[in-house]
Protein backbone atom coordinates (compact mmCIF):
# COMPACT_ATOMS: atom_id res chain seq x y z
CA UNK A 1 0.00 0.00 0.00
CA UNK A 2 1.11 3.53 -0.75
CA UNK A 3 0.73 4.70 2.84
CA UNK A 4 3.48 2.29 3.93
CA UNK A 5 5.98 4.25 1.84
CA UNK A 6 5.01 7.76 2.98
CA UNK A 7 7.19 7.79 6.17
CA UNK A 8 10.16 6.39 4.24
CA UNK A 9 9.67 9.07 1.58
CA UNK A 10 9.85 11.74 4.28
CA UNK A 11 13.00 10.11 5.68
CA UNK A 12 14.48 10.17 2.19
CA UNK A 13 13.78 13.91 2.01
CA UNK A 14 15.69 14.23 5.29
CA UNK A 15 18.62 12.46 3.63
CA UNK A 16 18.32 14.59 0.49
CA UNK A 17 18.41 17.77 2.58
CA UNK A 18 21.58 16.51 4.25
CA UNK A 19 23.29 15.86 0.93
CA UNK A 20 22.30 19.26 -0.44
CA UNK A 21 23.58 20.82 2.80
CA UNK A 22 26.97 19.18 2.33
CA UNK A 23 27.14 20.63 -1.19
CA UNK A 24 26.42 24.09 0.20
CA UNK A 25 29.21 23.74 2.77
CA UNK A 26 31.69 22.54 0.14
CA UNK A 27 30.71 25.61 -1.88
CA UNK A 28 31.50 27.83 1.11
CA UNK A 29 27.89 28.59 2.00
CA UNK A 30 27.78 27.14 5.50
CA UNK A 31 24.72 29.12 6.57
CA UNK A 32 22.73 27.43 3.83
CA UNK A 33 24.02 24.16 5.21
CA UNK A 34 22.36 25.17 8.48
CA UNK A 35 19.09 25.85 6.67
CA UNK A 36 19.22 22.32 5.29
CA UNK A 37 19.58 20.97 8.82
CA UNK A 38 16.47 22.93 9.83
CA UNK A 39 14.58 21.48 6.87
CA UNK A 40 15.83 17.97 7.60
CA UNK A 41 14.78 18.28 11.25
CA UNK A 42 11.23 18.95 10.07
CA UNK A 43 11.28 15.85 7.88
CA UNK A 44 12.83 13.87 10.74
CA UNK A 45 9.92 14.84 12.99
CA UNK A 46 7.30 14.21 10.33
CA UNK A 47 8.47 10.72 9.33
CA UNK A 48 8.02 9.39 12.85
CA UNK A 49 4.78 11.31 13.38
CA UNK A 50 3.27 10.06 10.12
CA UNK A 51 4.46 6.48 10.75
CA UNK A 52 2.68 6.46 14.12
CA UNK A 53 -0.41 8.12 12.71
CA UNK A 54 -0.68 5.64 9.82
CA UNK A 55 0.45 2.74 12.04
CA UNK A 56 3.07 1.63 9.54
CA UNK A 57 6.19 1.66 11.71
CA UNK A 58 8.70 -1.04 10.82
CA UNK A 59 12.33 -2.11 11.03
CA UNK A 60 13.09 -0.78 7.53
CA UNK A 61 11.95 2.70 8.51
CA UNK A 62 13.97 2.57 11.72
CA UNK A 63 17.17 1.66 9.90
CA UNK A 64 16.57 4.15 7.09
CA UNK A 65 15.98 6.88 9.66
CA UNK A 66 19.33 6.20 11.33
CA UNK A 67 21.16 6.20 8.01
CA UNK A 68 19.56 9.49 6.97
CA UNK A 69 20.33 11.04 10.37
CA UNK A 70 23.94 9.95 10.04
CA UNK A 71 24.34 12.06 6.91
CA UNK A 72 22.22 15.04 7.93
CA UNK A 73 22.96 15.27 11.65
CA UNK A 74 26.41 13.65 11.66
CA UNK A 75 28.35 14.26 8.45
CA UNK A 76 26.87 17.66 7.60
CA UNK A 77 27.62 19.35 10.97
CA UNK A 78 31.10 17.79 10.89
CA UNK A 79 31.69 19.51 7.55
CA UNK A 80 30.32 22.80 8.90
CA UNK A 81 32.70 22.66 11.86
CA UNK A 82 35.56 21.60 9.54
CA UNK A 83 34.89 24.64 7.35
CA UNK A 84 34.80 26.98 10.35
CA UNK A 85 38.10 25.69 11.71
CA UNK A 86 39.77 25.62 8.30
CA UNK A 87 38.88 29.26 7.61
CA UNK A 88 40.53 30.34 10.86
CA UNK A 89 43.81 28.42 10.90
CA UNK A 90 46.80 27.79 8.68
CA UNK A 91 47.30 24.35 10.24
CA UNK A 92 46.23 21.88 7.55
CA UNK A 93 45.63 19.06 10.02
CA UNK A 94 43.64 20.78 12.77
CA UNK A 95 40.31 21.00 10.87
CA UNK A 96 40.15 17.20 10.62
CA UNK A 97 39.38 17.09 14.35
CA UNK A 98 35.86 18.14 13.32
CA UNK A 99 35.30 14.71 11.78
CA UNK A 100 35.04 13.30 15.31
CA UNK A 101 31.52 14.77 15.27
CA UNK A 102 30.61 12.43 12.42
CA UNK A 103 32.25 9.42 14.07
CA UNK A 104 30.61 9.95 17.44
CA UNK A 105 27.27 10.70 15.78
CA UNK A 106 27.47 7.23 14.21
CA UNK A 107 28.22 5.72 17.61
CA UNK A 108 25.35 7.70 19.12
CA UNK A 109 22.85 6.50 16.51
CA UNK A 110 23.98 2.88 16.80
CA UNK A 111 23.75 3.08 20.58
CA UNK A 112 20.26 4.59 20.40
CA UNK A 113 19.00 1.71 18.25
CA UNK A 114 19.96 -0.93 20.83
CA UNK A 115 19.50 0.99 24.10
CA UNK A 116 16.04 0.23 25.50
CA UNK A 117 16.50 2.86 28.24
CA UNK A 118 15.92 5.61 25.69
CA UNK A 119 12.25 4.89 25.15
CA UNK A 120 11.11 7.75 27.42
CA UNK A 121 14.20 9.99 27.55
CA UNK A 122 17.51 10.41 25.79
CA UNK A 123 20.81 9.21 27.21
CA UNK A 124 23.38 11.54 25.73
CA UNK A 125 22.80 14.49 23.40
CA UNK A 126 20.63 13.57 20.37
CA UNK A 127 22.29 14.04 17.00
CA UNK A 128 19.71 16.61 15.77
CA UNK A 129 20.34 18.81 18.83
CA UNK A 130 24.10 18.61 18.32
CA UNK A 131 23.72 19.39 14.62
CA UNK A 132 21.54 22.42 15.34
CA UNK A 133 24.02 23.72 17.90
CA UNK A 134 27.01 23.48 15.56
CA UNK A 135 25.21 24.69 12.43
CA UNK A 136 23.91 27.87 14.10
CA UNK A 137 27.31 29.00 15.43
CA UNK A 138 27.93 31.16 12.31
CA UNK A 139 24.68 33.04 13.05
CA UNK A 140 25.85 33.61 16.62
CA UNK A 141 29.20 34.92 15.36
CA UNK A 142 27.34 37.66 13.51
CA UNK A 143 25.68 38.95 16.69
CA UNK A 144 28.64 40.63 18.38
CA UNK A 145 32.41 41.13 18.16
CA UNK A 146 32.81 38.94 21.26
CA UNK A 147 31.15 35.90 19.70
CA UNK A 148 32.84 36.58 16.37
CA UNK A 149 36.23 36.55 18.10
CA UNK A 150 35.41 33.46 20.15
CA UNK A 151 34.09 31.49 17.19
CA UNK A 152 37.06 32.50 15.09
CA UNK A 153 39.41 30.79 17.53
CA UNK A 154 40.28 27.39 16.04
CA UNK A 155 41.31 25.95 19.42
CA UNK A 156 37.92 26.86 20.90
CA UNK A 157 36.15 25.27 17.93
CA UNK A 158 38.20 22.08 18.24
CA UNK A 159 37.52 22.00 21.97
CA UNK A 160 33.80 22.46 21.37
CA UNK A 161 33.86 19.61 18.87
CA UNK A 162 35.58 17.34 21.39
CA UNK A 163 33.11 18.23 24.15
CA UNK A 164 30.06 17.68 21.93
CA UNK A 165 31.50 14.39 20.62
CA UNK A 166 31.78 13.20 24.21
CA UNK A 167 28.28 14.39 25.09
CA UNK A 168 26.79 12.49 22.16
CA UNK A 169 27.65 9.18 23.84
CA UNK A 170 27.83 10.27 27.49
CA UNK A 171 25.72 8.51 30.11
CA UNK A 172 23.82 11.73 30.75
CA UNK A 173 20.02 11.41 30.98
CA UNK A 174 18.39 14.39 29.33
CA UNK A 175 15.15 15.94 30.49
CA UNK A 176 12.14 14.39 28.78
CA UNK A 177 9.73 17.03 27.55
CA UNK A 178 6.77 14.75 28.16
CA UNK A 179 4.28 16.04 30.71
CA UNK A 180 2.27 13.51 32.75
CA UNK A 181 0.65 16.50 34.47
CA UNK A 182 1.28 20.23 34.45
CA UNK A 183 2.08 20.87 38.12
CA UNK A 184 5.02 23.25 38.54
CA UNK A 185 6.71 21.32 41.36
CA UNK A 186 6.90 18.09 39.35
CA UNK A 187 7.90 19.76 36.10
CA UNK A 188 10.11 22.63 37.21
CA UNK A 189 13.04 21.60 35.02
CA UNK A 190 10.79 21.06 32.00
CA UNK A 191 9.39 24.56 32.43
CA UNK A 192 12.90 25.95 32.86
CA UNK A 193 14.02 24.29 29.62
CA UNK A 194 11.03 25.62 27.70
CA UNK A 195 11.30 29.08 29.28
CA UNK A 196 15.03 29.57 28.73
CA UNK A 197 14.77 28.24 25.17
CA UNK A 198 11.94 30.62 24.36
CA UNK A 199 13.83 33.59 25.82
CA UNK A 200 16.98 32.67 23.85
CA UNK A 201 15.03 32.47 20.59
CA UNK A 202 13.12 35.70 21.22
CA UNK A 203 16.28 37.65 22.05
CA UNK A 204 18.63 36.19 19.44
CA UNK A 205 16.52 34.41 16.86
CA UNK A 206 18.37 31.56 15.14
CA UNK A 207 21.53 32.62 16.96
CA UNK A 208 19.81 31.71 20.23
CA UNK A 209 19.69 28.02 19.38
CA UNK A 210 23.19 27.23 20.73
CA UNK A 211 22.26 28.85 24.05
CA UNK A 212 18.96 26.95 24.17
CA UNK A 213 20.70 23.61 23.64
CA UNK A 214 23.54 24.37 26.07
CA UNK A 215 21.01 25.38 28.74
CA UNK A 216 19.03 22.20 28.04
CA UNK A 217 22.15 20.09 28.61
CA UNK A 218 23.12 22.05 31.73
CA UNK A 219 19.64 21.81 33.26
CA UNK A 220 19.55 18.09 32.48
CA UNK A 221 22.86 17.64 34.30
CA UNK A 222 21.59 19.58 37.32
CA UNK A 223 18.38 17.56 37.40
CA UNK A 224 20.33 14.29 37.16
CA UNK A 225 22.56 15.31 40.10
CA UNK A 226 19.59 16.33 42.23
CA UNK A 227 17.68 13.15 41.39
CA UNK A 228 20.70 10.98 42.18
CA UNK A 229 21.27 12.68 45.53
CA UNK A 230 17.61 12.81 46.54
Amino acid sequence: MIKQHIPNALTSLNLAAGMVGILFVLDGQIEYGAYMIFLAAIFDFLDGFVARMLKVSGELGKQLDSLADMVTFGVLPAFILFSMIESNTENVYLPYAAFLIGIFSALRLAKFNIDERQSDRFIGVPTPANALLISTLPFLAEKSPFFESLLSNPIFLVGLGLVMSFLLVAELPLIALKFKDFSFSKNIFRYLVLGTSLISLILLGIAGIPFAIILYIALSFIEAVITRNA
